[in-house]
């Protein structure tokens, strides 16, 4: 009897026509079962928003011969919700993956991005979850360089699974040809904003939003240095946002509520 392949959920950020989600696909097909659900357009920095207060859909499109596709209205995670209650009715994906994203996710990005929230709701519903990020927002993006890696880091988490509550934020470096793989920490960094006001014809203030990506961390162990240094970063994530060394601290403050 032929062994049966492994399920795989594909959803992004960046819209089911994305091209890295089509690389996506197309690696994800050498390793199982794809079924697809994304949202029908962009929805970078939307991190983990939910839909409510309003109707979501879910429609079947046909581009690959063997593969499932849906495009939903929503969100990301709106995506892997639907996902896992009314197109898996239930079951579990074998992995979920999420990219690949066009543009970086690393450090403090991991909080806004879209692509990692997803990956994120994935594991809390005990799925493997790995987000996928290359450096680079082209929508003609060549993802040549990430393809090899991509295959083998979901092939190792379907063979070994991932630790309770954790996921994988894998980021690839813009260059020709990537070094390796380093496991890394989140590098400490922060945007620093900055708004471009304009005015409207009723005379009304409105802004654009921009900013500068600030590194106040340069240890040789962190993602940032990692794709600096032509490396894909590799950093396991966890759910759970408990500052657990805090604990102790805020168990020896006295509340006196009156």
């Amino acid at each position: 009897m032929a062994k049966k392949r492994p399920s795989i959920l594909v959803v992004n950020d960046d819209g089911i026509t994305a091209t890295g989600i089509k690389v996506l696909i197309e690696e994800m097909q050498q390793l199982g079962q794809v079924t697809v659900v994304a949202p029908e357009g962009p929805q970078s920095g939307t991190g983990h928003a939910i839909t409510i207060g309003k109707p979501l859909r879910i429609d079947r499109i046909y581009i690959y011969p063997d593969v499932e596709m849906y495009k939903c209205s929503g969100t990301p995670v709106d995506c892997v919700k639907l996902a896992v209650n009314k197109v898996f009715k239930g079951r579990k994906p074998d992995i979920c993956v999420s990219g690949i994203n066009h543009g970086l996710n690393n450090s403090i990005n991991v909080l806004y991005s879209g692509t990692m929230s997803a990956a994120v709701e994935g594991a809390i519903e005990g799925i493997p979850s790995v987000g996928f990020s290359y450096d680079d927002f082209d929508y003609d993006a060549d993802f040549s360089a990430c393809r090899p890696f991509v295959r083998e880091v979901a092939k190792q988490v379907l063979a070994n699974g991932l630790p309770k509550g954790t996921l994988l934020n894998v980021n690839f470096p813009n260059v020709p040809h990537i070094k390796g793989v380093k496991i890394c920490r989140q590098a400490d960094a922060k945007w620093e904003e900055e708004f471009d006001e304009r005015t409207d014809p009723y005379n009304r203030s409105y802004y654009w939003l921009t900013g500068v990506f600030k590194l106040r961390d340069r240890g040789e162990d962190t993602d940032v240095w990692a794709l600096q240094n032509g490396y894909a970063s590799i950093v396991p994530v966890q759910f759970d946002m408990t500052a657990h060394h805090a604990i102790p601290e805020l168990n020896s403050w006295s509340f006196e509520i009156r």
